[in-house]
């Protein structure tokens, strides 16, 4: 039985890790690259830290406008999925990849497995709302990471092979937790654990908006603690479009973006996390670190009800309430057993 799946950027190729391992065990599985992470240290590193096989398909796809990107994408899935006739195509997440996939599959009639189905910030002006929620409503077998996107699903009459198998990005930081321990990321920029807060910053919603940039820029610099930022290239691009000196604010230190195992350790060794990332929320959830959220909303509204994650926007107030509050991680177990990957190839295997 061939699944082709469909990967492209970064939260995917964590996710598709532990999958691709549980699914060859039973299947025949084509990847495909779409290309819309295409920086090496973006892509390429994550094939070779995480073992996951490498593309059979790459479309080099690379940056540009969301129809356009998703457009391309269509086009070039279509191709493989002509050549390859697969049972099933399997996509993950909210990204353009996500979406692409999808409707090349159905239209052509092809199943979709849609891993991470049922998550909702009720944002529509995120373009990962509209990617996710068209996906779902496409998809023949739809596994869902929590209780609350099975809720959210049957809110909007999905409900046909619809399962909670928990979350993939919990096997993944479960499996590479202990190799993470031998990162030297902390030793490369002379960081002490607890010395520093990490920053991600990447949504369109914060990006896109160079007062909301300032704002945030704004908090920390008066934030008493080194801010790390492995910065993500489309927002250095975007930094440098509205003429913002990340210089100015002389307790951040920028560094390139990192792969998967120096990212769990400089996470798991931080003070704090502030981002704008879902992926990150949630591995600052698994590693009991107070998270920080540079938005107004969370699909991972467990993190929040949790209380190991505060949702501040881009308000330079909130942002330092919430980065100086005292406040620890409260984990309890909403996300699965760690064995997502194989309970969801269970029920395909049915």
């Amino acid at each position: 039985m061939k699944v082709v799946t469909i990967i492209g950027a970064r939260p995917q190729f964590i996710k598709a890790a532990p999958v691709s391992r549980e699914l060859r065990k039973s299947f025949d599985e084509i990847i495909v690259h779409t290309g819309q992470h295409y920086d090496k240290n973006m892509s390429d590193i994550f094939f070779d830290e995480l073992n996951i096989p490498k593309p059979d398909y790459h479309l080099n796809v690379g940056s540009s406008s969301h129809g356009k990107q998703t457009g391309e994408m269509l086009a070039a899935i279509e191709e493989v999925l002509v050549k390859e006739e697969p049972a099933y195509v399997l996509v993950y997440g909210d990204t353009n990849s996500t979406l692409a996939g999808a409707l090349a599959a159905s239209k052509m009639h092809i199943p979709v497995i849609h891993i991470e189905a049922g998550l909702r910030s009720f944002n529509k002006k995120m373009p990962e709302e509209v990617n996710r929620i068209m996906t779902d409503h496409v998809s023949e077998y739809l596994f869902c990471p929590t209780d609350t996107a099975i809720q959210n699903l049957k809110n909007e009459n999905v409900t046909h092979n619809v399962f909670n198998v928990g979350d993939v990005m919990y096997d993944a930081v479960m499996y590479n937790q202990k190799l993470a321990t031998d990162s030297k990321i902390l030793e490369q920029h002379s960081l002490e654990s607890k010395g520093y807060h990490l920053v991600t910053l990447h949504r369109a919603e914060n990006t896109d908006f160079p007062e909301k940039m300032q704002n945030i820029l704004d908090a920390f610099k008066q934030i008493d603690k080194t801010l790390v930022w492995p910065i993500h290239p489309r927002t250095k691009h975007k930094l440098e479009g509205y003429g913002i000196n990340l210089e100015d604010v002389p307790n951040l230190k920028v560094i390139e973006p990192v792969g998967y195992l120096d990212m769990l350790r400089l996470e798991s060794e931080a003070e704090k996390i502030l981002t704008d990332s879902g992926g990150v929320q949630k591995e600052a959830y698994f590693l009991q670190i107070p998270c920080v959220t540079l938005r107004e909303e969370t699909e991972w509204i467990e993190t929040v009800q949790n209380k190991g994650n505060i949702l501040v926007g881009s308000d330079t107030k909130k942002i330092l309430e919430a980065v100086n509050s005292e406040y620890t991680s409260a984990y309890e177990p909403a996300f699965g057993d760690g064995d997502s990957a194989k309970h969801l190839v269970d029920h395909l295997k049915k």
